[in-house]
């Protein structure tokens, strides 16, 4: 039978338990478990919930509600009093940000094997994406090298994608008409990224190049993950 879109990239129900932590069932014989992670909960509230740049609208917001107060004439306390009754809101807008991000990071699980990456995700109905190695075109690097904290966006090969809406926010942004599943703001991404290109390339037999030593901030392109990449 003609292999379906779902073997690169199949979506699977939770349902009452998990055989093994982060996997729907258990792994067949010879595959075995490399690495498990997730999300740090800080990081997907900044960069996918963007919990700080909200934050900076809200503040600039109150000022200019304060601003116009004090310009028609009322009093610093007037201004004051006009700011602060739009506060709670702002606080509860970022409230429930951070709250979603802490919840999507701890039922978040990704795992790597030497045959596949696994990403379980989802809080309130959860998904398993099955990810084969050999499905996979290619693969980047994103990191911040003050925290070593990033994201690694894979490329599926051929005609395989998953929804967008289905990922996110485990989904490289920007790309929903050719959308890549993500693992996103995880601890150490660097030394994950290299484990990642090596099990590839032990898969499929291909050498990648190697991972550019030094560390960046910002978006990079690595010819390391891209013969896996």
């Amino acid at each position: 039978m003609k292999p379906s879109a779902a073997e690169a990239a199949s979506a699977a129900h939770e349902h009452e338990f998990e055989a093994t932590h982060g996997l729907p069932e258990a792994l067949p014989a010879g595959e075995h478990i490399l690495w498990q992670g997730g999300p740090d909960w800080w990081a997907l509230a900044c960069h996918a919930f963007h919990v700080r740049q909200l934050a900076a609208y809200f503040a600039a917001m109150l000022a200019l509600r304060a601003a116009f107060v004090v310009s028609e004439g009322g009093s610093a306390g007037d201004a004051a009093a006009a700011a602060l009754w739009l506060l709670p809101l702002a606080l509860f807008a970022l409230a429930t940000l951070v709250v979603l991000a802490r919840l999507s990071a701890r039922t978040t699980v990704y795992t790597l094997t030497n045959r596949r990456v696994v990403m379980r995700v989802g809080i309130v109905l959860t998904l398993t994406f099955n990810l084969p190695l050999r499905r996979l075109a290619g693969a980047g690097l994103r990191e911040d090298a003050a925290t070593g904290i990033g994201d690694i966006p894979m490329q599926l090969a051929g005609r395989e994608k998953v929804a967008y809406v289905h990922l996110w926010p485990h989904a490289r942004p920007w790309r929903a008409a050719r959308p890549e599943p993500m693992l996103r703001c995880i601890p150490h991404v660097r030394e994950v990224a290299g484990l990642l290109a090596a099990t590839w390339s032990a898969e499929t037999g291909v050498t990648p190049q190697p991972l550019p030593a030094a560390q960046v901030a910002g978006e990079v392109r690595t010819r390391a993950e891209a013969q896996l990449a």
